[in-house]
C-alpha cells in the first residue's frame, strides 16, 4: 500500500497525468483550486497545463472525469492561452464527454463548448460539432445538435454560421433516430428564429409531415427580433456600456441596437448552387430553331424545369440567354415567348449578379416585346425584366432603356415607363444621381404629354417615384417648365409610392426640402450608409459650404436651351419672369415704336433716320444717355435694338454714328432683360460690322455683351452661321477671333462642339489664308477644352493644315485652360442648388463626350464577318478581325450597340493562336477609345474576359491584356468592374500570371477610388489565398494589394474574413493586416466642386489636357514636394485635395497646421536614461539587425511617441518615401533652433536615420546625409559626446552606406565619419571601421581601409584598437585581397603607418606571403617619404598646402581652426576621393598619394624613382636619334597628364612608321604588365583596338606590300601587337571593355593576318601566325561574351555576303563560333541571350534555310544549328523568353526552329546532345562523325577534349595503345586540328618518360585545345614571385626568358652562359652581329607562354618545375632562381653603368 501513495508527493501536473485513478482525481481537484486562485490571466502558471486539458476531459474513469471536466471550463474561462487547445479538446469532448450516461458530464461538456465560442473560438468549436454529427452514436449527435442549438440561441447568428448547419439539417431529419430527428426539429425552430423565411427554401425537400410540424411550432414563435443573451469577450465591455446608457438614458440606444440586430441572412446564401449547363438536353439548340412550335415548347420546357433551382452555378450562359433572347424577340406562338421570359427570370433569379453580363443584351428586346396585348405574356415579360433589372444596374442598362422611350407603340412606351418606375423604388438617393436622373426625366416628360392616357399615367408613376427616390430638390431643376397641373399630379404619385428601401430615404429629402439652407447631407447620408455605403455622410459636408454663402442669385437661364434639355433650370424666386424673358415674343414694329418713345426722347426718336450724320450723331448720344439712366425692370431692350436697325439701321455709313450705335447695343445688352429676340435682330448687323477697320472693336463688344446676356453657346452658334453666309473673308476670320477669346472669357460649357467642327472645317477650306489662321487659333483654344480627342475630327485634311493644326495644339500642349472671367457673375452657380453646382462637371463632360459624331456599326456586324471571326482557320480568323479593326478605324467614334461582336470578340480571347490573342486585345483597346464611356455596358461580358487573359503564360500577351484592361477601365471607371463576382472570380483561379498582373492592377487602381461597390469584399478570400500562395511574386502583389482593401473595406471587415482560414494561415495574415493598417491610405478626398470652374471652364476632366491635372494648381501651394500623381497613387491624405480651386481648406487640414506650429521634439527629462537602462535590462530589443524587422520599426514608433511630435511621426513612419523627405526637411529647419531637443532624442534621431539607411530610395539617403552632417556639425560645436548606446546602435549602418555605388553618397558619409571624430573618440571609431573591412561588398572594404589609414595618420598609432599589432594584421590580409581597388587601400593604409611609424610596420604586420610583402616593399619604395617622428609634426607642415584639395570635396564647414576634423579632412581628400578633386581615374590615386607623402619634392626625386624601374634597361633599344627620345614620354610621367598621355601614345599605335608605332607599343605594353598600373587603360580600350587593327591593316596594305621594307621590321611589329594584344586579353576586367565592333574589326584583321600567304613565306612567320592563333583564342575567352559572340555572327554573316571573301576566311570565323559553343556551358549566364538571338534573327534574315542550303560548303548551316542547339539545351523552353529584341518575331524563322528544337530536345538525352556539340566543334568532317568508331577510344577521346578530364584521358589512351599496340587511332586524329593532333602526341611522349623515369621531355610546339595563356608580368628591382592573373605563382622560367629578352636589348650577349643558344629580343632589331635570327625567339617566347599556361592547366606539372625551351636545365627550386635572377639584374646594371 505504501508504494500506492507515493504519488501524494508528485507535483500537481504529474498527479494529473498518473496512471492511478486516486492520484489522478487528486491532481484535477488540486488544479481546479490553483486555477480559481490564479487572478491574472496571463499568468506563466497557465501554460504548464497546456497539453493536460486534452487528458482532463477524456479521462477513462467517470468520476474522475468530472473533476476534470470542472477544471477544464476553470481553465479555459480563465487563461489566455486557453483558446489553443479548442480543437482537440472539442473533439475529446464530442467523443468522450457526450457519449456518457450522467447527465452532469453532458452538461459540463456543453458548458466547455459555449465557453470556448466565448472565448472567440467559435467557428473551430463549430468545425468540431459539425464533425459529431456524423458519429454513428445517437447520443453524440443529439448532444452535438443541442450544444450548436444552445449556442445559437444564446449567441446569436452572427456568431454561429447557419449555412453549414443548414445544409445538414435535411440529414437530420431523415435519421432512423427519433431523439435526432427531435433535435433537428428544435434546433430548426431555433434557427427559424433568428432568419425567419429565410430557412423555408432549404427545407422544402424534407417530408411533408415533418415540415406541418414545423411550420406549427414557427407559429407560435413571437414576431420581435431575437437579441443574442451571451456576448464574446471582446463584446462584454460594449454590452456593459450599453447597459449603463439604456438604464441611464431610455431606450435610445436600444433602438438603434435592435435596427442592428434585424435578420440579415439571405435565403439565397444558404443555398446549394447547382450547375444546370450540363443538363441541358443534348438536342436544345437544334429544337429551339426547329419548325414545329411543340418542339421548341419542349426545348423550353426542359429548360424552365433547370432554372427552377433557386440557385445556379455561374458558368457560360451566353448560348443559352442567346437562344432564349431569340425566342422571346422573334418567336411568332405567344405562349412560347411567355415561357421563354420565365426562363429569363429563373435564370436572373438563379443567377443574380452573375447575370448582370447578358442584361444589356436581353432588356431591349424585351421592351420591344412589350407591344404584345396579352396579359399572360406582357406578364411573364415584366416578371422577367424585373428579375433581370436586379441583376445589373440602371446606369447599365440606362442607354437601351432610353432608347426604347421614342417607340411609335403606345403600349411599349408605357410598359418601360412603368418598368422605369419599379426600378426607381430599388434605387437610392445615391444610386439615383444627377446624370442618370436627368435624361430618365427628358424623356418621362415628353411622355406626360403623349396622346394616349395609359402613357402618361405610366410617365407620372415614373416621375412621382423619382420625386419620393431622391426628393424634390434634385428632381424640380428637371421639371421647371411643367405647368401646375401635372406637376401636382406627378407630386400625387409620389405619396402613393411605396419604396422598396422603407420611407427613410424619401422622409429625409423631403424634410431637407423646403428648408432654406440648400443641401441634402442628411438624405445622403442616411440612405448612403444603410443601403450602399456608396457614399460616406462626409463627402457631401465640404460641397455645401459654397452654396450657402447666397441663398437666392440669379438664375442659370440659357444652358439647358442650348442643350436642348427642358426648358430653364432657374431657381425660385425670378423663375417666372426668366422663363418669359426667355422665349420673349417678337413685337410688331408699331408695338416696339410705342415702347421706345414712352422711354427716349422725341427728338431722339424723329432724328434716327435724318439724312445729316450729324444729327444721327447727335440723336445716337442722347439714345446713350438714356439708355444710360434706365432701370433694367424698364428697359424694353427688343424694342430700342429695333429703333437702332430702323433704316439706316446697320447699313450707316457714317463711321462715328455706327461706333455710337454698336456702344448703345452693347449698354442694352449690359444693362437691359436681353432676349435672345432681340439678340437675332442685331446679331446680323453686328457680324456685318465685325470686319471693319473702325467699326470691329465695337461690335465685338456688342457681342461679348449680348453672350452674356443669352449665353455663349447659343450666341456662338449664331455668330458662326451668319459669318459663314457672308462672302467677306475679313467678317469670317474676325468672327473666328472673336470667338477663341469668347471661348477663353466664357469658359467652355454647354458649347456645342459639332457644330462648331463643321464651321471650322468651312473655314480650313477657305482660300483666304487669314480666315484659315484664324481657324487654326480657335482649334487651339478649343484643345485647351477638349483635349487630343479633337484632333481626330480633322485627319482627313491635307497633311500641310494638318501640320499646322498640330503644331498649334503642340503650343497649346501643357497649358491650363485659363479660369471664365464673364459668364460667371450673372449665371453664377452660387445661387442655383447643390445638385446643380454639383454635376456642372459631369454635364460638361458628358456634352463634349456626347457631341463627338458617333457611326452605328451593327450594319456592318454581319453574320458573315462574325463567322469568319469563328473560323477554323486561323488565317480566316485574322481577315474577320483586320475587317473589324477596319471598320472601327474608319468610324472613330461608334455608337454602343455593336451586335454580336462582343461574342466573337470573347471567343478570339482565348484562341489557340496567340498573335491572334494580341490582335484581339488591340481591336478591343480601339474599341473602348471608339466607344468611350459606352463601353460600360461590355464590361461584364467583354471586360472580364480580358482580365483572363491576364493568365496567359506569354509575358507580351499579358502586357496586352493589361494595356487593354486599362484602357476600358479610363473609360468605364472601375465600379462596373468591381461589381458583382466577376472579379472574385478571376482571382479565385489559382493561376500565378492572372493573380499577380490583377492584384498588381487592383493595388494601382483602388487608391484611386474615394469608394467602391460592397462586393469587393467576395475579393478576400481569394486574396488570402494569394498571401499563401507558392509563387512569391503572387505573394509580393497580395501584400502590396492588401492596404488597398483594407482602405476600403475597413480592418474589422477585413479581420473577420480571417475566420475561414485556418488557424496557422490566419495566425500569418492577421499578422499581416495589422501591417497593412500601419501602412493603410487615406481615402481620396471628393475634388471640390469648384476646381474645374476654376481651372477648366468646366471643362471635363477626361477631356482636360493630361499635362496640366487639377491637382497641379494646389498641390503646388499646399504641399511643394509632393508629385500629385503619387499623392493620387498613394492616396496621400486628403489635405492636397480639399484645399483645390478656390476653397478653403476643408477644416481638417487647417487644424493640421495649427498643430505644426509647436515644437517637433519634446524634451523628457532622462528619457534617454531611461530608455539606455531598458535596452540593458533586455526590457527592448537591442538595436542590431541585418536588416530592420517590423519589431524594431514599432518599438522606436512606441518610443517617439513620447517625444517627437505626432504629425512629424506620422511623417517619418509613412510609407511613402516623399513623406521621409518632408519630415527630413522639418528637421533641418528645426535643428538650430531646438538644439535641447534635439540632443534629448538623439538615440532616437540615429536610430530612424539607420532605417533609411535600408530604403532603396537616394534622394531620402541623400537628404539624411545631409542632415547628419548638418547634425553632427551641431553636436561638435555643443561638445557633445556620443554615448556608447548611441555609437554602437548608428556607426555600422552608416559603415554600411560607405560602400554605396554612388560616389556623391559615399563622399558624404565619408564626410560625416569625419564630422563623428569629433563627437566620438577615433580610438573607439577604429573598431566600428574595422569591422567593415569584413564586409562582402569590395568598395566598403576599400573605403573603410582608407578611412583607417586617415585615422591613423591624423591620430597616429594610438587609435589602432585593440592593439596596433592587431590591427595592422587585419589590414595587411587585405593586401591579398582579389579586387584591386581594396589592394590599393591596405597597402595605402599600411603606408600611412609606416610613414607615421617607421620600419616598426614590419614587425608589426607579422608575416606575410612573398607576393603580398613585395608588393608592400615596392609601395613603400614607392611613397619614398621619410618616416617622420611623429604625426605632430604633420600637423604644421599641411594645412596651408592641401586646403585647397580639402575644398574640392565641400566637407568642411568651418575653417582651418579646427585642427583635428580639417587634417582628418585633408588627409581623407587626399586619399580618398582624388577623383573628386579632378575626375581622375581611381588607377591614379596611387600616384596622389606620391605626391601628398613628398612634401612638395616630386620633381626633384622623380630619377630616384626612375632607378627602380627597368624602363632604363629598355632606353638602348631606342633608335639613338634624340627625337624619338622626345616623342616616347616616360610613363611614370604619367602620374602627371594622366589620360591625355594614354590618348597621346595609343594615337602613335597607329603611325606609319614603324619604329614609332613599336616604340608606342612598348610603352603600353609596359602599363599592362604591371597589376597597379593596368588599370590605367580602362576607357580607352577601344581607342587602343581601333589603332591596333588600322596599324594590321597598314601592315596588310602597305608595309607588306613595300619593297624596301625589311621583313624583319615587319615581323618585329607584328610581334609587339600579339605580345602587347595577349597582355591586353590577359586582363579580363579590360577584354571586357572591347565592344561589338571593334572586336569584329579587330577579328577580322586576325583572321586576315592568320590567311596572309606573304607571312607564311617569312621563315618566323609560321610563329606569328602561331602566336596570332593563340591571341585568337585568347580574345574569344576573355572579351565579353556577348560582345565577341555578336560580333562573329555579323563577321560571318559579311564574309558569306562578301563575293571576294575566300571560303577559308568564313570557315576560320565558324571555327571561333564552334570554340565559343564550347564556351557556352561556362559562360551561359553572363551572355545576354536577347541580342545573340536577334544578331542570329538578323543572320537567318539574310540566309534564310534556302540560301544556306545552297552555299558550296555546308558548315554556316552546321555552325548554326550547332549553335541554336546549344542554347537550346542550356536554357531549355526560357529561350523563348529571350526573342523581346525581335520586333515581329512571329514572321522569324528563328522562332519556329527553336520550338521544333525545344520538341526535338524532349525526345533526345542530355548525353547524345552533348557529344553532337563535341563533334560539332572538334571535327570538321561530316562523313569521320558518322563513321562507327570504337565507343571506347571516343569516350577517351571525349575526355582529352574536356578540361577537367584531360590528364585522365591521355593516360587512358597511353594504356589503351600499349595494350593494343595495333589500334588505329587516325581516324580521330586526323580530322581534328594541328594543335590537338600535336597536344595528344606530345602528353603521351610525357607519359611514357614519366613512366619510364626519363624525367620531363621538353614541350615543343602544341597549343592545348583550351588555350589558356597567364600573365607573365613584367619583373621589377623587387622580384620575388609575383602571381598570374589567377593567382598562382610563376616559374622562374618565366623571368629567365624575360631576362634573355632584357639582356638582348642591352646588346649583352647570351651564350656568354651556361652555353645556351643565343635568342634575340621581340622589340629590338640586332644590335650585335653575333646574334641569331628572332625566330628562336619567337619559338622560346611561345614555349614559355605555353609552360605557363600548362602550369595553370594541368595539376601533374608541378609549379617549382617547369621548363623553357632548347637544352635548358630545369631548376629545383624557385627561389634558387629567384635569387639567380635578382643577382643577374644587378649585373646588367653594373654593365650599363
Amino acid at each position: 500500500m505504501g508504494d500506492d501513495s507515493e504519488w501524494v508527493k508528485l507535483p500537481v501536473d504529474q498527479k494529473c497525468e498518473h496512471k492511478l485513478w486516486k492520484a489522478r482525481l487528486s491532481g484535477y481537484e488540486e488544479a481546479l483550486k490553483i486555477f480559481q486562485k490564479i487572478k491574472d490571466e496571463k499568468s506563466p502558471e497557465w501554460s504548464k497545463f497546456l497539453g493536460l486539458i486534452k487528458k482532463f476531459v477524456t479521462d477513462s474513469n467517470a468520476v474522475v472525469q468530472l473533476k476534470g471536466l470542472e477544471a477544464a471550463l476553470v481553465y479555459v474561462e480563465n487563461a489566455h492561452v486557453a483558446g489553443k487547445t479548442t480543437g482537440e479538446v472539442v473533439s475529446g469532448v464530442v467523443s468522450k464527454v457526450f457519449n456518457q450516461p450522467k447527465a452532469k458530464a453532458k452538461e459540463l461538456g456543453i458548458e466547455i463548448c459555449l465557453m470556448y465560442i466565448e472565448i472567440e473560438k467559435g467557428e473551430a468549436v463549430q468545425e468540431e460539432l459539425l464533425k459529431g454529427l456524423d458519429n454513428k452514436n445517437p447520443k453524440i449527435i443529439v448532444a452535438c445538435i443541442e450544444t450548436l442549438r444552445k449556442a445559437l440561441s444564446e449567441f446569436g447568428s452572427k456568431i454561429i454560421l447557419l449555412k453549414p448547419i443548414i445544409k445538414v439539417l435535411p440529414k437530420l431529419f431523415e435519421s432512423r433516430e427519433k431523439a435526432v430527428r427531435d433535435e433537428a426539429k428544435l434546433i430548426a425552430v431555433e434557427i427559424y428564429r433568428w432568419i425567419r423565411d429565410a430557412l423555408r427554401p432549404p427545407l422544402q425537400s424534407i417530408n411533408s409531415v415533418q415540415l406541418k410540424e414545423l411550420e406549427e411550432e414557427w407559429v407560435k414563435l413571437p414576431t420581435g427580433a431575437p437579441k443574442p443573451s451571451r456576448f464574446l469577450r471582446s463584446q462584454q465591455e460594449l454590452e456593459a456600456k450599453l447597459e449603463q446608457q439604456q438604464s441611464a438614458g431610455g431606450d435610445a440606444e436600444g433602438g438603434g441596437d435592435d435596427g442592428d440586430e434585424v435578420p440579415q441572412i439571405d435565403a439565397y446564401e444558404l443555398l446549394e448552387a447547382v450547375e444546370i449547363l450540363s443538363k441541358l438536353p443534348k438536342d436544345f439548340y437544334d429544337k429551339i430553331e426547329a419548325k414545329k412550335w411543340q418542339e421548341r415548347k419542349e426545348a423550353l420546357e426542359a429548360v424552365e424545369v433547370l432554372v427552377k433551382n433557386p440557385k445556379l452555378e455561374a458558368g457560360d450562359y451566353a448560348d443559352l440567354v442567346k437562344a432564349l433572347k431569340k425566342v422571346v424577340g422573334k418567336d411568332t406562338n405567344v405562349m412560347l415567348v411567355a415561357l421563354a421570359a420565365k426562363c429569363l427570370t429563373g435564370l436572373a433569379v438563379g443567377l443574380r449578379k452573375k447575370f448582370g453580363q447578358y442584361a444589356g443584351h436581353v432588356v431591349p428586346t424585351i421592351l420591344e416585346k412589350f407591344k404584345e396585348k396579352k396579359p399572360q405574356v406582357v406578364q411573364a415579360l415584366q416578371e422577367a425584366i424585373d428579375a433581370i433589372f436586379l441583376t445589373t444596374t440602371l446606369q447599365n442598362i440606362s442607354e437601351d432603356v432610353l432608347a426604347v422611350m421614342d417607340n411609335k407603340n403606345p403600349t411599349i412606351k408605357q410598359q418601360t415607363s412603368l418598368f422605369i418606375a419599379r426600378s426607381f423604388r430599388h434605387c437610392t438617393a445615391s444610386t439615383l444621381p444627377k446624370s442618370l436622373l436627368k435624361p430618365f426625366c427628358a424623356a418621362l416628360l415628353k411622355h406626360i404629354n403623349d396622346s394616349a392616357p395609359e402613357v402618361r399615367d405610366a410617365a407620372f408613376e415614373a416621375l412621382g417615384t423619382a420625386l419620393k427616390v431622391v426628393g424634390e430638390k434634385a428632381v424640380n431643376p428637371f421639371l421647371a417648365d411643367v405647368d401646375k397641373l401635372k406637376l401636382d399630379k406627378i407630386k400625387e404619385c409620389s405619396e402613393k409610392v411605396e419604396l422598396i428601401h422603407g420611407k427613410k430615404a424619401g422622409l429625409a429629402a423631403d424634410k431637407k426640402e423646403f428648408k432654406p439652407v440648400p443641401g441634402r447631407a442628411a438624405a445622403s447620408g442616411a440612405t448612403g450608409d444603410k443601403d450602399t455605403k456608396d457614399i460616406s455622410a462626409p463627402k457631401p459636408g465640404p460641397l455645401k459650404k459654397a452654396p450657402a454663402t447666397k441663398p437666392g442669385g440669379p438664375p442659370k437661364k440659357g444652358k439647358p436651351a442650348a442643350l436642348g434639355g427642358a426648358g430653364s433650370t432657374g431657381t425660385k424666386n425670378k423663375k417666372g419672369l426668366e422663363t418669359k424673358e426667355i422665349v420673349e415674343p417678337e413685337l410688331s414694329i408699331e408695338v416696339c415704336e410705342e415702347k421706345a418713345s414712352a422711354v427716349l426722347p422725341a427728338t431722339c426718336i424723329q432724328l434716327l433716320d435724318s439724312s445729316n450724320w450729324k444729327e444721327r450723331l447727335a440723336c445716337m448720344e442722347e439714345f446713350q444717355k438714356a439708355v444710360e439712366l434706365m432701370d433694367r425692370t424698364e428697359m424694353p431692350c427688343q424694342a430700342l435694338v429695333r429703333m437702332l436697325a430702323k433704316k439706316p439701321g446697320w447699313k450707316e455709313t457714317n463711321f462715328q454714328v455706327m461706333q455710337m450705335k454698336l456702344h448703345i447695343v452693347a449698354l442694352i445688352a449690359q444693362k437691359g432683360n436681353f432676349s435672345k429676340t432681340s439678340a437675332q435682330i442685331v446679331l446680323d448687323g453686328l457680324v456685318d460690322k465685325i470686319g471693319d477697320v473702325k467699326c470691329g472693336n465695337n461690335a465685338k463688344e456688342a457681342m461679348t455683351a449680348i453672350a452674356e446676356a443669352c449665353m455663349l453657346p447659343w450666341t456662338a452658334e449664331q455668330v458662326m452661321s451668319m459669318a459663314f453666309l457672308q462672302k467677306n473673308p475679313k467678317n469670317q476670320s474676325e468672327t473666328l477671333n472673336w470667338l477663341s477669346n469668347a471661348i477663353k472669357e466664357f469658359g467652355f460649357s454647354g458649347l456645342n462642339v459639332k457644330a462648331f467642327i463643321s464651321n471650322v472645317k468651312t473655314a480650313l477650306a477657305a482660300t483666304n489664308p487669314a480666315v484659315r489662321t484664324s481657324a487654326i487659333t480657335l482649334l487651339g483654344v478649343m484643345y485647351l477644352y477638349v483635349g487630343p480627342s479633337l484632333r481626330m475630327f480633322f485627319e482627313d485634311e491635307k497633311p500641310a493644315l494638318l501640320s499646322q493644326i498640330d503644331a498649334e495644339f503642340e503650343k497649346m500642349q501643357g497649358q491650363n485652360p485659363p479660369a471664365p472671367t464673364r459668364g460667371i457673375s450673372k449665371h453664377s452657380t452660387s445661387g442655383t442648388d447643390e445638385g446643380e453646382d454639383g454635376d456642372e462637371p459631369d454635364d460638361g463632360g458628358n456634352d463634349v463626350v456626347d457631341l463627338l459624331p458617333r457611326t452605328e456599326i451593327s450594319d456592318k456586324i454581319t453574320s458573315e464577318l462574325v463567322s469568319k471571326i469563328g473560323d477554323k482557320n486561323w488565317k480566316i480568323r485574322k481577315e474577320g478581325l483586320d475587317e473589324v479593326a477596319g471598320i472601327i478605324n474608319e468610324a472613330k467614334f461608334i455608337q454602343p450597340n455593336i451586335g454580336e461582336l462582343p461574342t466573337a470578340l470573347k471567343g478570339r480571347l482565348n484562341d489557340s493562336n496567340k498573335i491572334l490573342v494580341q490582335q484581339t486585345l488591340n481591336i478591343l483597346q480601339q474599341l473602348a477609345v471608339a466607344m468611350g464611356p459606352n463601353i460600360k455596358q461590355h464590361v461584364k461580358n467583354l471586360g472580364i474576359s480580358i482580365i483572363t487573359v491576364l493568365g496567359d503564360s506569354k509575358n507580351n500577351v499579358r502586357a496586352a491584356a493589361l494595356a487593354t484592361v486599362n484602357a476600358w477601365a479610363e473609360q468605364t471607371g472601375m465600379k462596373e468592374w468591381l461589381e458583382g463576382e466577376d472579379l472574385s472570380e478571376e482571382l479565385k483561379k489559382e493561376n500565378p500570371f492572372l493573380r499577380q498582373e490583377l492584384l498588381g492592377w487592383l493595388a494601382e487602381k483602388l487608391p484611386t477610388l474615394r469608394s467602391t461597390p460592397t462586393d469587393l469584399i467576395l475579393c478576400v478570400p481569394h486574396l488570402y489565398s494569394c498571401l499563401e500562395d507558392r509563387n512569391g511574386d503572387v505573394r509580393k502583389k497580395a501584400q502590396d494589394a492588401l492596404p488597398f482593401f483594407m482602405m476600403h473595406l475597413g480592418y474589422e471587415k477585413m479581420a473577420k474574413a480571417t475566420g475561414k482560414l485556418k488557424p496557422t494561415s490566419k495566425d500569418q495574415v492577421l499578422a499581416m493586416l495589422e501591417k497593412a493598417k500601419a501602412n493603410m491610405p487615406a481615402k481620396p478626398a471628393a475634388p471640390a466642386k469648384a476646381t474645374s470652374k476654376s481651372v477648366g471652364g468646366s471643362a471635363p476632366a477626361k477631356f482636360q489636357p493630361a499635362s496640366a491635372p487639377v491637382e497641379d494648381s494646389v498641390s503646388g501651394t499646399v504641399e511643394p514636394k509632393l508629385d500629385p500623381k503619387k499623392a493620387k497613387a498613394l492616396g496621400v491624405s486628403s489635405k492636397a485635395k480639399t484645399a483645390q480651386g478656390k476653397k478653403v481648406p476643408s477644416k481638417t487640414s487647417l487644424k493640421e497646421d495649427e498643430d505644426k506650429s509647436g515644437p517637433i521634439f519634446i524634451v523628457v527629462p532622462n528619457g534617454k536614461e531611461q530608455r539606455m537602462k531598458d535596452e540593458k535590462g533586455l526590457k527592448v530589443l537591442k538595436w542590431n539587425f541585418t536588416t530592420p524587422r517590423d519589431e524594431y520599426i514599432e518599438q522606436l514608433k512606441t518610443q517617439m511617441s513620447s517625444c517627437v511630435a505626432k504629425w512629424l511621426q506620422d511623417e517619418m513612419f509613412h510609407s511613402d518615401f516623399q513623406h521621409h523627405n518632408k519630415a527630413l526637411a522639418v528637421m533641418v529647419d528645426h535643428l538650430e533652433s531646438e538644439k535641447e531637443g534635439v540632443i534629448g532624442c538623439l538615440d532616437l534621431i540615429l536610430k530612424w536615420l539607420t532605417l533609411r539607411f535600408f530604403d532603396t530610395n537616394t534622394s531620402v539617403l541623400m537628404k539624411a546625409l545631409e542632415y547628419l552632417k548638418l547634425l553632427f556639425t551641431l553636436l561638435s560645436e555643443e561638445e557633445y559626446h556620443l554615448t556608447e548606446n548611441e555609437a554602437s546602435s548608428f556607426i555600422p549602418y552608416l559603415i554600411l552606406k560607405v560602400g554605396e555605388p554612388k560616389d556623391v553618397i559615399r563622399k558624404d558619409v565619408r564626410a560625416i565619419l569625419n564630422r563623428m571624430c569629433l563627437v566620438y573618440p577615433a580610438s573607439k571609431m577604429f573598431p566600428f571601421i574595422m569591422e567593415g573591412t569584413k564586409s562582402k561588398n569590395s568598395k566598403q572594404r576599400a573605403e573603410c581601409l582608407e578611412e583607417l589609414g586617415c585615422l591613423v595618420e591624423s591620430y597616429g598609432m594610438n587609435v589602432c584598437q585593440p592593439t596596433p599589432g592587431k590591427a595592422l594584421k587585419e589590414i595587411a590580409i587585405h593586401i591579398g585581397d582579389r579586387d584591386n581597388a581594396v589592394r590599393n587601400a591596405a597597402l595605402n593604409t599600411i603606408v600611412t603607418v609606416y610613414n607615421v611609424h617607421g620600419d616598426q610596420v614590419f614587425k608589426l604586420i607579422g608575416t606575410l606571403s612573398e607576393k603580398d610583402m613585395s608588393m608592400l616593399e615596392e609601395r613603400i619604395k614607392r611613397s619614398a617619404k621619410r618616416p617622420s617622428a611623429a604625426p605632430v609634426k604633420q600637423v604644421e607642415e599641411r594645412p596651408q598646402r592641401t586646403q585647397s584639395a580639402s575644398s574640392n570635396t565641400n566637407m568642411l564647414r568651418k575653417g582651418p581652426a579646427e585642427d583635428m576634423s580639417s587634417r582628418l579632412n585633408q588627409a581623407r581628400s587626399m586619399s580618398g576621393h582624388p577623383e573628386a578633386a579632378q575626375m581622375v581615374r581611381r588607377e591614379f590615386q596611387l600616384d596622389l598619394d606620391e605626391i601628398e607623402n613628398d612634401n612638395g619634392t616630386v620633381r626633384c626625386e622623380m630619377p630616384e624613382l626612375v632607378q627602380h624601374k627597368l624602363d632604363d634597361i629598355f632606353e638602348p633599344v631606342l633608335i639613338p636619334e634624340p627625337k624619338i627620345r622626345a616623342v616616347s614620354p616616360h610613363f611614370d610621367d604619367m602620374h602627371s597628364n594622366t589620360a591625355s598621355t594614354i590618348n597621346f601614345i595609343i594615337s602613335q599605335v597607329a603611325s606609319g612608321d614603324i619604329n614609332t608605332s613599336i616604340q608606342a607599343l612598348t610603352q603600353i605594353d609596359e602599363v599592362l604588365r604591371q597589376e597597379d598600373k593596368a588599370e590605367a587603360m580602362s576607357g580607352h580600350i577601344d581607342q587602343f583596338l581601333i589603332a591596333t587593327f588600322m596599324q594590321l591593316r597598314l601592315i596588310y596594305n602597305t608595309h607588306m606590300a613595300d619593297e624596301k621594307l625589311e621583313k624583319d621590321e615587319i615581323i618585329k611589329l607584328y610581334s609587339c601587337i600579339i605580345g602587347n594584344m595577349i597582355s591586353l586579353f590577359q586582363i579580363e576586367s579590360l577584354a571586357r571593355e572591347a565592344s561589338t565592333g571593334v572586336l569584329k574589326d579587330l577579328m577580322h584583321g586576325l583572321i586576315t593576318l592568320m590567311l596572309d600567304s606573304r607571312i607564311e613565306d617569312l621563315e618566323e612567320g609560321q610563329q606569328v601566325i602561331r602566336s596570332v592563333n593563340l591571341l585568337v583564342v585568347k580574345v574569344l575567352e576573355k572579351s565579353d561574351q556577348t560582345n565577341i559572340l555578336s560580333a562573329l555572327l555579323v563577321l560571318l554573316q559579311d564574309s558569306l555576303l562578301a563575293t571576294a571573301s575566300s571560303p577559308k576566311f568564313s570557315e576560320l570565323v565558324m571555327k571561333c563560333l564552334w570554340r565559343m559553343v564550347r564556351l557556352l556551358p561556362d559562360t551561359i549566364n553572363s551572355i545576354n541571350l536577347d541580342r545573340i538571338l536577334l544578331d542570329i534573327h538578323i543572320f537567318m534574315k539574310v540566309f534564310p534555310k534556302e540560301k544556306l542550303k545552297q552555299c558550296k560548303s555546308e558548315f554556316p548551316i552546321r555552325t548554326l544549328k550547332t549553335l541554336l542547339h546549344t542554347l537550346c539545351k542550356l536554357k531549355g523552353p526560357k529561350i523563348l523568353d529571350h526573342l523581346t529584341m525581335i520586333d515581329n518575331k512571329n514572321e522569324s524563322e528563328l522562332e519556329a526552329h527553336l520550338c521544333r528544337m525545344m520538341k526535338h530536345s524532349m525526345d533526345q538525352t542530355g548525353s547524345k546532345s552533348d557529344k553532337e556539340t563535341e563533334k560539332g566543334a572538334s571535327r570538321i568532317d561530316e562523313k569521320s562523325s558518322k563513321a562507327k568508331v570504337n565507343d571506347f577510344l571516343a569516350e577517351i577521346f571525349k575526355k582529352i577534349g574536356s578540361k577537367e578530364n584531360t590528364k585522365e584521358g591521355l593516360a587512358e589512351l597511353y594504356e589503351y595503345k600499349k595494350k593494343y599496340s595495333d589500334a588505329d587511332i587516325e581516324p580521330f586524329l586526323k580530322n581534328s586540328s594541328q594543335f590537338f593532333q600535336s597536344y595528344v602526341e606530345r602528353g603521351l611522349r610525357v607519359i611514357e618518360m614519366e613512366r619510364e623515369g626519363k624525367g620531363r621531355i621538353p614541350i615543343s610546339t602544341g597549343i592545348s585545345p583550351q588555350m589558356e595563356v597567364t600573365c607573365v608580368p613584367t619583373p621589377t628591382s623587387t622580384v620575388s614571385s609575383i602571381g598570374n592573373t589567377n593567382g598562382e605563382e610563376v616559374g622562374p622560367s618565366v623571368y629567365l626568358e624575360r631576362l634573355k629578352i632584357l639582356r638582348q636589348r642591352c646588346g649583352l650577349d647570351n651564350t656568354k652562359q651556361d652555353d645556351r643558344p643565343p635568342l634575340t629580343s621581340l622589340l629590338s632589331k640586332p644590335a650585335v652581329p653575333t646574334v641569331a635570327s628572332s625566330t628562336d625567339m619567337l619559338h622560346s617566347k611561345l614555349s614559355q607562354l605555353r609552360e605557363s599556361r600548362e602550369q595553370h592547366q594541368h595539376s601533374e606539372l608541378d609549379s617549382n618545375q617547369t621548363h623553357s625551351s632548347g637544352t635548358m636545365t630545369t631548376s629545383s627550386s624557385s627561389t634558387a632562381n629567384i635569387d639567380d635572377l635578382k643577382k643577374r639584374l644587378e649585373r646588367i646594371k653594373s654593365s650599363r653603368k
